[in-house]
């Protein structure tokens, strides 16, 4: 289901927008991490349901440098907001985080993903938008990102944090493309919009609850 197509149905939205925030306390910091030692910018790129609603998110995160909404795990020529949201590309919603290691590390930007961002336990969906174009991945550019990722999944699954088993996908990156223009700092552009109101900005207020020492 398209978003596009959901912003009439208020009251579904008000209900999924409560339930799908991600964990009702503050997750475990990861055991595995990198370190800040790391030379230069790095960048992450994290599937979470709308984008509108991950990259509003990870703005307010001290040592983030940019976050651009886009689309990843398919072709470039399918790389086109209409056909992604039809659910027949290979593509999911995805935002990519451009960062400084010495001042964020990837673990944190993890714990930020889980915790707040969005809810890790809904498979092919997240909240009131349905589709293998919304499910929650973790598309991994190096090996310790991948082991990292990894390892903290395993950790919050053993840990219990979640009611349910974690679905995230941890996938290699073939290539990121950047959303249309009207995608960007959607949020910040749209704040009053019925489908930000209900569903963003639950999330950013989550974030600013849970992760007082992470905000910029």
């Amino acid at each position: 289901m398209s978003k596009r197509n959901f912003l009439s149905s208020v009251c579904l939205m008000m209900l999924f927008g409560a339930l799908a925030c991600g964990a009702d306390h503050a997750v475990p910091k990861p055991v595995l991490d990198s370190p800040k030692t790391l030379q230069g910018r790095q960048t992450a790129v994290f599937a979470g349901g709308c984008f509108w609603c991950t990259e509003a998110v990870f703005e307010l995160i001290k040592g983030v440098d940019t976050v651009v909404s886009g689309y990843a795990g398919g072709d470039k020529k399918t790389a086109h907001y209409q056909m992604v949201g039809s659910g027949a590309t290979k593509h999911i919603e995805s935002i990519q985080i451009t960062y400084d290691p010495a001042k964020i590390t990837y673990g944190q930007l993890l714990m930020v993903f889980f915790g707040a961002a969005h809810d890790p336990t809904q498979i092919d969906r997240q909240g009131p938008d349905s589709g293998k174009q919304y499910r929650s991945a973790i598309f991994y550019q190096t090996d310790d990102q991948k082991r990292i990722a990894e390892a903290y999944i395993q950790q919050l699954n053993e840990a219990k944090v979640f009611s349910k088993k974690i679905a995230t996908e941890v996938l290699a990156l073939p290539e990121f493309y950047p959303a249309e223009s009207y995608h960007q700092d959607y949020v910040k552009h749209n704040p009053n919009e019925g489908y930000v109101v209900v569903n963003s900005i639950p999330k950013v207020k989550k974030t600013k609850a849970l992760f007082p020492d992470l905000l910029k």
